[in-house]
């Protein structure tokens, strides 16, 4: 089991390691924008991604949309500003199974990460 991350900020993929590594969450890969969350989700076949919203070259609603019709059940978790409520809406009307709101909690993260692996372990 393992989780990708993406973000266009390296400071916060490293910060989203940190966290998981330390609550003993498997981290398969990073991506730094939605063009390469796409290519990374059919390469690793990740449990569950982090998504950033806001990137470059493709943005976190565009790669959701596309992960969706790669896998109807993938487990995506967002991982936003505050400022973007409404593309958070529009994420979870897209598939996305949860959101934490940056900058976040340590704990709200890890157990949205551990509620989507134990969902996709269920399945």
């Amino acid at each position: 089991m393992g989780v990708l991350i993406v973000d266009d900020s390296m400071f916060m993929r490293h910060l989203i390691t940190k966290i998981l590594n330390k609550h003993e969450i498997n981290i398969l890969g990073e991506a730094a924008n939605g063009r390469e969350a796409i290519d990374k989700y059919k390469e690793l076949k990740p449990d569950v991604v982090t998504l950033d919203l806001m990137m470059n070259e493709m943005t976190g609603l565009e790669a959701l949309e596309e992960i969706m019709k790669i896998d109807p059940e993938a487990q995506v978790i967002i991982c936003s500003s505050m400022g973007q409520k409404a593309f958070i809406k529009e994420a979870i009307e897209l598939g996305a199974r949860g959101f934490v709101i940056k900058p976040f909690d340590e704990d709200a993260l890890v157990d949205e990460v551990q509620k989507a692996l134990m969902s996709k372990k269920d399945k």
